[in-house]
C-alpha cells in the first residue's frame, strides 16, 4: 500500500463516484494508526480527486455557458433582418436587447478567464461570443447615432433677442478722402447680450437615459471609442448647423482677405454674434449633453466634448486670424477692436469650458488668435496715425470750411474712447515696440497739473489723442496755405479749430483731453478769427476814416469823398461776393462773426456817412457814389458765410 497510489476510473455518473471517493479518503485520514507514508498516499489521492471534481464541474459549466450563450445570440440575431428600430419599439424590448447584449459582455468575461487553461473548446465558443457582441456594438452604435440625430432640439438664435445684423447701424470710416458727419446714427456693436447660463437641451430630455443606458453598455464592452465616435460625428452636423443658423460661412483665410470692405464688415458683424452665441449658449449646453450621457466616466465626456466643438471653434477662430493678419486699415478699427473685446470677454468661458488637458490645444488658439488681433488693433491705429499726417491736399478746400481730414479724425478719436480699456491695455503692452509710446504713470487715469482747475486722463489712449490732433493742427496749417487770401487762410484755421473744440467740449472727450485743452483751443481759434477781421476789414475801413478830408464844400473835397465810397463800394462789393461763398457750419459762430463785422463796418460807414454825405448833396450822380445805406449794408451782412456765393453788381438802389 505504501508503494503505490490508488486510482479511480472516471464513469458515467463519475462526479458522484468522486465525491464519495473523496469521503472515503478523508474518513481514512481520520484513522490515527496510519504511518506517514500512508498520510502522504492519502493526501496525493485527495489532490488528485479534487482535480476531477473541479474538471467535471469545469464541463458541466461550459455547457451551461454555450446554452446561454445560444439563448441571448438568437436575441440579438434576430434584429439583423428587422430594418426596424429597437428604441422605436416598446420599451421593454430595448430593456430586453440590453440585457441580452449586458448577459453577452459577462458571459465574454467568463469564457476569457477560463480560456487561459488553453482549452480549443473554450476559444472557439470565446470567437463566437466575441462575434454576437461585435454585431450587437454595431447595432447599438447605429441605435445611439440615430437617437441623437432624431431627437436633436432646434436651436433658434432669434429666441435670444439678437438684432439683425442689416438692421444695426456700424461705423463708415471708409477713408479719409470721405466726409464723415452721422454721428448720431453710428453705434458699437451690442448685439447677443446674452446671459451666461442660458443652457438650452439641444437633444430631447426624454431620451437622455436611453442614450446613457447604451453608452453605458458600449463602454463597459470596450467599445468606447465607436461609441465616442458614434456621438462625435452626429454632433459635429448638429454643430455646424448651429453656425449656418448663425450665418457663419466657412471661408478660407484667402477668400477673407480678398473681400471688400463693405462686405467684410457685415461678416464680420455676423461673426461677432456668432461667437458669442456659440461660446455662450451653445458650447455650455452641448457640453452639458456629454455630461448627461457620458457624466459617469469623465475622461470619455470630456473627449467627446472637445473633439465635437473643435472644428466648429477652430472655424470660428480662424475667421479672427484672418481679420488679424490681413491689410492694416484705418476704416477697419472698430470691428477689430469689436473681435478684440469680444474675445477677450468670451475667454474666462473658454478656459471654464476646456479645463482638461484634452482641450488645452483649443486654448492655445484661442489665446493665440486674442494675442493676434491685439497687434492688429495697435498696428491698425499707428496706421489711422500716419494717414493724417500724411494726408496731401493740392487744391484750397471750398468755402474755407470744416476740412473732411478734420470731421474723420474728430469722430474717429471720439468713437475710440468707448474702447479706451482695452485699448489702454493693448497700447501699454507694446510700449517700447514699434512707434508705440506711453507716458510714465500711465496706470493713473486722472492727474491734475498745478495751477489747473481740471484733471484730465493720462492712460495711454489719452496721450496718443492729444498727440493725433496735434498733427491734425499742423495738416490743417499747411493746408491753409493753399489759400492765396490771407483772410480766407485765417478763417479756415478758425472754422476748423473750432469744430475740434466743440467736439471735445461736447462729449467724453472732454476727460481726456481737459479744460485746459479746451481753454488753449479757444484761444486759438479766437486769434484766427481777429485776424481774419483785420485781414478782411482794415484796407475796408481805412477808406471810412477822415484822415485827408476837409470839412467843407469845396470841390476838392467832393472829389476826395466821390473817390472814397466809389473805393468803399467796390471793396465791399468785393468782400460780399468772396464771402457769401464761405462757409460756416455752426450758426452760432456764423452769428457772432456777422455781428462782430457788423459792429465794426456799419458803425464805421454810418458815422462816415452821417457826416459826409450832405457834401455831396445836389449832386447829379449821388446814387454812383452812395450806393448803400448803413441798413443796406447790415441785410447784405446777413448773407455771409452760407456758402452760396453772390454779387452786390448791378444792385444799386434806383
Amino acid at each position: 500500500m505504501e508503494d503505490c497510489k490508488p486510482t479511480i476510473p472516471v464513469v458515467e455518473g463519475e462526479e458522484n463516484v468522486i465525491t464519495a471517493t473523496q469521503n472515503f479518503v478523508r474518513a481514512l485520514e481520520t484513522n490515527g494508526n496510519l504511518t506517514a507514508s500512508m498520510r502522504k498516499i492519502l493526501e496525493d489521492l485527495n489532490t488528485q480527486l479534487s482535480t476531477m471534481n473541479v474538471q467535471s464541474e469545469s464541463k458541466q459549466g461550459i455547457g451551461k455557458i454555450e446554452k446561454q450563450l445560444s439563448s441571448v445570440e438568437e436575441k440579438i440575431t434576430r434584429w439583423e433582418s428587422d430594418h426596424s428600430m429597437i428604441w422605436e419599439s416598446l420599451p421593454e424590448v430595448a430593456s430586453e436587447y440590453l440585457q441580452a447584449v449586458d448577459e453577452v459582455r459577462k458571459l465574454a468575461e467568463c469564457l476569457g478567464e477560463l480560456s487561459l487553461a488553453g482549452d480549443e473548446n473554450v476559444k472557439e465558443l470565446l470567437r463566437r461570443t466575441y462575434g454576437v457582441l461585435q454585431i450587437a456594438m454595431a447595432r447599438l452604435e447605429e441605435e445611439f447615432s440615430y437617437i441623437l440625430s432624431q431627437n436633436k432640439q432646434s436651436f433658434e438664435p432669434e429666441h435670444m433677442s439678437f438684432r439683425s445684423c442689416e438692421d444695426e447701424l456700424v461705423h463708415d470710416f471708409s477713408g479719409i478722402s470721405i466726409e464723415y458727419e452721422q454721428e448720431e446714427s453710428v453705434q458699437r456693436d451690442s448685439s447677443s447680450r446674452v446671459s451666461e447660463d442660458s443652457l438650452i437641451d439641444l437633444v430631447h430630455p426624454n431620451v437622455i437615459p436611453d442614450l446613457k443606458c447604451i453608452a453605458n453598455v458600449m463602454i463597459a464592452s470596450s467599445y468606447d471609442q465607436e461609441c465616442c465616435q458614434a456621438y462625435i460625428s452626429t454632433r459635429k452636423e448638429a454643430l455646424d448647423e448651429c453656425l449656418f443658423l448663425l450665418e457663419v460661412e466657412k471661408m478660407s483665410i484667402e477668400e477673407v482677405m480678398r473681400m471688400d470692405w463693405g462686405s467684410l464688415n457685415v461678416v464680420i458683424k455676423k461673426w461677432l454674434r456668432a461667437m458669442k452665441t456659440f461660446t455662450k449658449v451653445y458650447l455650455p449646453s452641448e457640453k452639458q449633453l456629454c455630461e448627461q450621457i457620458f457624466g459617469e466616466i469623465s475622461s470619455v465626456s470630456s473627449f467627446c466634448f472637445v473633439e465635437t466643438s473643435k472644428p466648429s471653434i477652430l472655424q470660428l477662430l480662424s475667421f479672427g486670424e484672418a481679420i488679424a493678419i490681413g491689410p492694416l486699415s484705418p476704416e477697419k478699427l472698430f470691428r477689430i477692436l469689436d473681435m478684440y473685446e469680444v474675445l477677450s470677454d468670451l475667454l474666462p468661458h473658454i478656459d471654464d469650458l476646456f479645463l482638461d488637458e484634452v482641450g488645452s490645444s483649443i486654448k492655445i488658439e484661442y489665446h493665440e488668435v486674442l494675442k493676434r488681433l491685439g497687434d492688429c488693433v495697435v498696428g491698425t491705429y499707428s496706421e489711422f496715425e500716419n494717414a493724417v499726417g500724411s494726408n496731401q491736399s493740392t487744391a484750397p478746400f471750398a468755402g474755407g470750411g470744416i476740412h473732411h481730414l478734420t470731421k474723420y479724425v474728430m469722430n474717429y478719436i471720439k468713437f475710440l474712447i468707448d474702447y479706451s480699456d482695452a485699448l489702454n491695455f493693448l497700447l501699454q503692452s507694446h510700449n517700447g515696440e514699434g512707434s508705440v509710446s506711453l507716458l510714465p504713470n500711465h496706470n493713473s487715469f486722472h492727474e491734475k497739473n498745478e495751477g489747473e482747475s481740471s484733471s484730465y486722463c493720462v492712460t495711454p489712449i489719452a496721450h496718443r489723442l492729444r498727440s493725433v490732433t496735434v498733427t491734425l493742427e499742423s495738416n490743417l496749417k499747411i493746408k491753409s496755405t493753399l489759400y492765396k487770401d490771407s483772410a480766407l487762410q485765417h478763417f479756415f484755421l478758425m472754422n476748423n479749430i473750432h469744430y475740434m473744440v466743440q467736439k471735445v467740449k461736447g462729449s467724453e472727450l472732454r476727460a481726456f483731453f481737459g479744460d485746459d485743452w479746451i481753454r488753449q483751443h479757444n484761444w486759438k481759434f479766437q486769434q484766427e478769427a481777429m485776424n481774419y477781421e483785420r485781414s478782411t476789414w482794415s484796407s475796408v475801413l481805412v477808406l471810412l476814416r477822415d484822415d485827408g478830408i476837409n470839412q467843407g464844400s469845396n470841390s476838392a473835397t467832393r472829389t476826395v469823398l466821390k473817390e472814397r465810397f466809389k473805393s468803399f463800394n467796390v471793396a465791399f462789393d468785393e468782400v460780399y461776393k468772396n464771402q457769401t461763398g464761405w462757409l460756416i457750419h455752426d450758426l452760432q459762430l456764423r452769428e457772432d462773426l456777422r455781428i462782430s463785422g457788423s459792429l465794426k463796418v456799419i458803425q464805421a460807414y454810418r458815422t462816415f456817412l452821417g457826416r459826409h454825405a450832405s457834401q455831396l448833396d445836389g449832386d447829379r450822380h449821388i446814387e454812383r457814389y452812395i450806393k448803400y445805406t448803413a441798413d443796406d449794408l447790415q441785410n447784405y451782412l446777413l448773407h455771409f458765410f452760407e456758402g452760396s456765393q453772390k454779387s452786390l453788381h448791378n444792385s444799386w438802389r434806383r
